[in-house]
């Protein structure tokens, strides 16, 4: 089995590790809205892949809506 002869000093892990920085994602404008949109996935505004709607983003918001207004009466 494959043993290192020496211990790894702290500037060579870390130069090692240089380059694991996470870069910004590429952003493109949604087909249908216009929205800025990560590439390859599906717009949360308006439910959309491509030419396909894939997300139901309506009962999305009317779930968000009756989850909060349940809150509040039940704060009150």
């Amino acid at each position: 089995m494959a043993v290192p002869k020496s211990k790894k000093s702290k500037r060579r892990t870390r130069q090692g590790r240089a380059h694991h920085a996470l870069g910004i994602p590429s952003l493109v404008s949604c087909s249908k809205c216009g929205e800025k949109v990560r590439s390859h996935i599906a717009c949360e505004n308006c439910g959309y892949y491509g030419d396909k709607k894939v997300l139901d983003v309506e009962t999305k918001l009317d779930k968000k809506l009756k989850k909060k207004e349940n809150t509040k009466e039940n704060d009150q």
